[in-house]
């Protein structure tokens, strides 16, 4: 049997598990638009944060553009061509965090920094891009939570990489604060692990 037949076997022995975390994923789609547009209307407070008042803001619109789409991309492409058997992890694990994430920014309205800068999106992510979504960091947290989702080395490697590089760029910016930054690891080590446990529960998620 060839890779491409393998591929398609494992799709189609899966496909229902597929269907039901897609299904989860365009819910919390639907529910972080929503969630993104509350905070946008109600506005927030902005505070003052002891290390962006003591570093200078630099341009990094196209890491902090392009970059954060290279790891979404890298995040669902790499398990649904090499590791299908964890594609549905991924999204449902994805989809969590996304939720969290939206019901956190409800519950905290805080303004973007006084000195953040501009940034320029493609207009189709420009629809997941509001102001004042900002505890905890996504840029940070998704690609944190896909070196605590895959087992093979260089791919944690290069996630690991990218959320510290994320956290960085987001802080140069002053587009997040730095408890946005640093809660982000550990909030999403903790859907992670809610997560994990929870598909277990239901017979999806298989150690």
């Amino acid at each position: 049997m060839s890779r491409l037949e393998d591929w398609k076997k494992e799709i189609w022995d899966h496909k229902h598990l597929i269907a039901i975390s897609l299904l989860f994923l365009l819910i919390t789609i639907v529910f972080d638009i929503l969630a993104g547009r509350y905070v946008t209307k109600v506005g927030g407070v902005v505070a003052s944060d002891l290390i962006l008042d003591n570093i200078l803001t630099m341009d990094l619109n196209f890491i902090f553009t392009w970059g954060s789409i290279l790891i979404v991309a890298v995040l669902f492409l790499y398990p649904l061509f090499f590791k299908v058997k964890e594609f549905h992890k991924v999204i449902s694990q994805f989809s969590l965090l996304i939720m969290v994430r939206a019901a956190f920014t409800c519950f905290t309205h805080l303004g973007a920094p006084s000195d953040a800068l501009v940034f320029d999106v493609p207009s189709l992510v420009s629809l997941f891009t509001f102001q004042n979504d900002l505890f905890f960091s996504g840029h940070t947290a998704v690609a944190f939570l896909g070196f605590l989702l895959f087992k093979d080395k260089k791919i944690k490697i290069f996630f690991l990489i990218s959320s510290i590089l994320m956290g960085m760029t987001v802080l140069l910016m002053h587009v997040h604060y730095s408890i946005d930054v640093f809660s982000a690891f550990f909030i999403t080590y903790g859907t992670f692990k809610i997560g994990e446990w929870f598909f277990k529960k239901i017979n999806h998620y298989n150690s």
